[in-house]
């Protein structure tokens, strides 16, 4: 097959290479269409039933993570100029086009009874600038005698003010994002500067938009970094400019298939998407280095430029064809997370590094044949005198001291998995950003004078309609009590809810004193609801609290970021709390939001990873098995690749590096390339015995010499590329990189050292028939392999 594939490619370069050229050109071309994505990353699968509560809460009352904040702290607010420059800066805001609504100081509302009409005004307390600095006082006492507010725009103790700005869904899902946000920004800035104030911003929206324009702009500091080290490390292997040119001019292809995949089948770049291009980089360049180390070698044998490409491709092209194939199996199992973000980065991911292994296939043997033959100065990194020393200490290594490797192996593992009890599986929203990050900072501050910007929903259920008021509005009491509980816990901010409706209405009802901001009793409610027809007018801001059925309410909470692990065990707490006070057999509560599903997702990467991971295992070992007809030599083979994730897990408990999303996707990666290595060796390996090698210690020792230096190669390229993430200002990316640098490490060694002492020691002629009878890697009987 491969012959006959080297032949036909050989003879029809013109039309390979015009197809790769028209290909690339229509890839570039949806290139250019690739947008980023702006929404809230869907991780849970749509039969989650946390993901279908959420998604029902969004329903009836729109989505929860569309108000970014902006605030300050200064007791000294309520100065003439100051305060005129608040209002100025939130009615700017109004105007910004994707902006619905801003709740601040200046532009709260207070509701006054009208007698005459049975009715409630709504007023806004400031309409235009003051004019004097009896004003602002008199403002200031009249705002502190609404309670509604306090803790929720201003804090009274530090001075702390805020204004909430809510987004249009269609501007907030789209690139109108980062415009709308850079326009608020300057607003604040200008505000800032004037009055020498520090201004601070979050909410999820901001948070969202702040990581997708350091994805957008690390993605390209990525790509240049990944081009500069490897064509460095090239230069430093081959010594040829040449070389380094079209290898990575081949790889580029590959990098922009990549992304025009991702176009065509509609995904936008995410935080994880994002490190497609740079990853394709990194992974299909050693596919170069195996087809180029090749031909050089069998060019130096025989002198003959077309037969050394014809063989190289007949040699090499079925060993890199697995191991881009156990390569892929690593991105692609990723679909059975069912996680929409992981299934997309799995999907393009695995396809893209098989188009990359067919362009690489197709384009260097055709580039070869147009170069003139390689010169000594070129091949004599063949000769490789330090390497081969090391090979050869390897060599005697594996052939005489198995027992100590062994039991250095089982040390190693040892200690690795005593490292591992010290694993913490803790997420947190903004944990991949460093603590001096400003939207890290800026998110504190908000804790710390308003307990967060993190939605937190409770949703009632009454289970019949006007269920809310029935019974003497038995569920608002119940409502009230569930409040007065939830403010033993300090992570929750000041709820919204349509207790606070009623108290805020009932205040208007007696004549606006700070006093009569509390719930009205039952005879006082019933008047009250005949009175007013506000709750259900469309100026009502409370209106969405309650759907129209009267039926189903909410309570809204902001929440600090206290992490997966705590609010896990909160939520266990609070349950039998909530049950106590609305029963279930009357009353449906769901405990929903985006905090809730974040860190519900957090957990369900965790699990359904390692799920993928077994299954990457058993897939990998299957097609093991299928080419190289030995259970044995597959299930033991797989050992080199396992302890280097063993290790790295170690790594990250004795680091004290965190399980979450990001540094999961490690292990899953790395299984898969490290892979490559154990395809390398037992494919020279199986070579060299079916050509008759004396003995399997002779076919080790020309394995381990043969596939050594360019697994050597690989690995230096792989360990620097992956190596460049630690760039990355997010701090999960940083760890896959240095974490995923460190597994491919040991991986070579592992399968330079582990891998062929366990083969030494399990060869017997039964084994050594069961490989050779393979059909699938074709040889001829005597070709030379060196």
């Amino acid at each position: 097959m491969w012959k006959a594939f080297s032949r036909i490619l050989l003879r029809n370069k013109l039309i390979f290479t015009s197809a790769i050229l028209l290909l690339t050109v229509f890839m570039g071309y949806e290139t250019y269409k690739m947008e980023l994505s702006y929404e809230f990353a869907k991780i849970l699968p749509e039969d989650d039933s946390t993901f279908i509560e959420y998604q029902n809460f969004k329903k009836k009352f729109g989505e929860d993570g569309s108000v970014m904040v902006i605030g300050f702290e200064d007791k000294d607010f309520f100065k003439l100029e100051k305060f005129n420059d608040w209002y100025k800066l939130n009615t700017e805001l109004k105007r910004i086009k994707g902006v619905k609504d801003v709740l601040s100081l200046p532009l709260v509302y207070k509701l006054i009874k009208n007698d005459s009409l049975q009715k409630f005004d709504i007023k806004q307390l400031v309409t235009s600038p003051l004019t004097s600095q009896l004003q602002v006082d008199s403002l200031k006492t009249e705002f502190h005698n609404l309670p509604f507010y306090e803790d929720l725009i201003y804090n009274k103790e530090t001075g702390a003010q805020l204004a909430a700005i809510t987004f249009n869904k269609k501007d907030l899902d789209s690139k109108r994002r980062l415009e709308m946000v850079k326009e608020i920004q300057a607003l604040g800035t200008a505000f800032s500067q004037k009055h020498n104030l520090s201004i601070h911003y979050s909410g999820m929206p901001y948070i969202r938009s702040q990581l997708m324009a350091k994805v957008s702009k690390e993605m390209t500091l990525f790509l240049t970094l990944a081009v500069l080290v490897t064509a460095i490390i090239l230069w430093m292997f081959f010594r040829s400019l040449t070389i380094v040119l079209y290898s990575l001019v081949v790889v580029i292809i590959g990098v922009i298939w990549s992304i025009g995949i991702m176009e065509l089948f509609g995904y936008k770049i995410t935080v994880l998407s994002g490190l497609i291009a740079p990853l394709i980089m990194v992974i299909g360049l050693p596919n170069c280095i195996f087809l180029i180390n090749k031909y050089q070698s069998e060019f130096v044998k025989h002198g003959n430029k077309i037969k050394a490409i014809a063989r190289s491709v007949e040699t090499i092209g079925i060993t890199l064809f697995l191991a881009n194939v156990t390569t892929a199996i690593g991105f692609a199992v990723l679909y059975f997370t069912k996680s929409s973000m992981l299934v997309e980065f799995g999907i393009v991911s695995s396809i893209s590094v098989m188009a990359t292994y067919f362009i690489t296939l197709v384009l260097i043997p055709i580039i070869l044949s147009t170069l003139p033959p390689p010169s000594n100065k070129i091949t004599q990194h063949q000769d490789g005198k330090r390497i081969r020393k090391i090979l050869d200490a390897i060599d005697n290594l594996v052939q005489n001291k198995r027992k100590a490797i062994y039991i250095t192996t089982l040390i190693i593992s040892l200690i690795a998995a005593f490292g591992m009890k010290f694993i913490d599986m803790n997420g947190f929203v903004v944990d991949d950003l460093p603590s001096k990050d400003p939207v890290y900072s800026d998110l504190h501050f908000f804790e710390d004078n308003f307990k967060g910007v993190l939605p937190f929903e409770i949703a009632i259920d009454t289970k019949k309609r006007k269920g809310v008021f029935e019974n003497n509005a038995r569920a608002v009491y119940k409502i009230k009590r569930l409040q007065k509980m939830m403010e033993e816990y300090p992570i929750f901010s000041k709820p919204l809810s349509i207790v606070e409706g009623l108290k805020f209405t009932y205040q208007a009802y007696e004549g606006g004193e700070a006093k009569y901001y509390k719930l009205p009793t039952i005879d006082d409610l019933k008047n009250l609801r005949e009175f007013s027809s506000t709750l259900n007018g469309q100026n009502n801001k409370l209106a969405n609290f309650i759907d129209t059925a009267n039926q189903v309410t909410r309570i809204s909470y902001q929440v600090k970021d206290i992490g997966s692990k705590k609010i896990k065990v909160l939520m266990e707490e609070l349950k039998p709390k909530i049950d106590s006070i609305f029963d279930p057999q009357d009353y449906k509560v769901s405990l929903t939001g985006h905090c809730l599903v974040f860190l519900k997702s957090n957990d369900y990467l965790l699990s359904n990873l390692i799920e993928s991971l077994v299954i990457e295992i058993v897939l990998i070992a299957i097609v093991g098995i299928a080419l190289f007809r030995s259970v044995r030599i597959i299930v033991l083979s797989k050992l080199p690749c396992l302890i280097p994730l063993l290790i790295t897990a170690g790594v990250m408990g004795f680091l004290d590096i965190r399980f979450k999303p990001s540094t999961i996707l490690i292990f899953s990666i790395a299984f898969g390339i490290s892979s490559d290595g154990t395809i390398y060796f037992l494919t020279k390996y199986r070579q060299e015995l079916k050509k008759g090698a004396k003995s399997a210690s002779a076919a080790i020792s020309a394995a381990i010499q043969d596939t050594g230096l360019s697994m050597v190669y690989t690995s230096i390229i792989l360990f620097c590329g992956f190596a460049i993430f630690s760039a990355s200002s997010f701090g999960g990316t940083v760890a896959l990189g240095v974490l995923v640098s460190l597994t491919l490490l040991m991986s070579m060694f592992t399968n330079l050292i582990l891998l062929p002492s366990i083969l030494l020691s399990i060869h017997s002629k039964t084994i050594s028939k069961e490989i050779t009878e393979s059909s699938l890697i074709e040889i001829d009987e005597d070709e030379d392999e060196g």
